[in-house]
Order: C-alpha cells, then sequence, then structure tokens
C-alpha cells in the first residue's frame, strides 16, 4: 500500500495514535513530501478558512514568515481561499492577517471614504 492511502485509511479511522503524533509534533509525513515553506501556507491556508483568532494568525504568520514565506506569498495565500470561504470571509479575516504581518490596515483606512 502507497504511504498516503496508509495515512488516508488511518485519518479516516481516526487512528489515536497518528492522529496524536500529528498534533503534537506535527506530520512528518507532510514533511517527508512538502517543504516547509508550503506546510506552513497551507497552514495560513486553515487559519483563515476557520476565521481563526488574532493570536493564531500571529503565531501562524510568523511560522510561516520563519519557514522562507514572503509577505507576498502569505496574502497571496489568502486571496487563493477567497473562492472557497467567499468574500466576506476574505473581508473578514484581512485585518487579522495584516496585523500579523505589521500592518494595522484599518489605522491606515482611518480618514478614507470607501
Amino acid at each position: 500500500m502507497d504511504e498516503y492511502m496508509e495515512h488516508l485509511r488511518r485519518l479516516a479511522v481516526h487512528d489515536d495514535a497518528l492522529v496524536e503524533a500529528i498534533a503534537v509534533n506535527g506530520s512528518s509525513f507532510a514533511l517527508s513530501v512538502i517543504d516547509q515553506r508550503t506546510e506552513a501556507l497551507a497552514r495560513v491556508a486553515a487559519i483563515v478558512a476557520v476565521n481563526a483568532a488574532l493570536s493564531s494568525f500571529q503565531h501562524t504568520v510568523a511560522h510561516a514568515l520563519a519557514a522562507g514565506a514572503t509577505s507576498d506569498d502569505i496574502v497571496a495565500t489568502l486571496e487563493a481561499v477567497a473562492p472557497i470561504i467567499g468574500a466576506s470571509g476574505v473581508v473578514r479575516c484581512t485585518p487579522k492577517m495584516a496585523l500579523a504581518l505589521g500592518y494595522d490596515v484599518e489605522a491606515a483606512l482611518e480618514g478614507f471614504d470607501s
């Protein structure tokens, strides 16, 4: 059985050992297949999809930057999930993403008319 099939089978049945290992240490399978930058950008997409808390945005963005992603990569990832989460989801997450990147977009918009 191919390794990806084994992982899908174990995840589908909620294999406690695998799920716990992933939750605690991250996925060793993912890091054997994709690089750290790609994994970090996937995590950025995930926090946007679930509209995570600001602290999660800050942690995940810092991790992505440390893994070699650029601010442009991170914003492109935010835009890439727009067809899935919709415009309102992107608008809702943008201020948190901006703050995590060190840019207070809401303060920058003060005084501008929409």
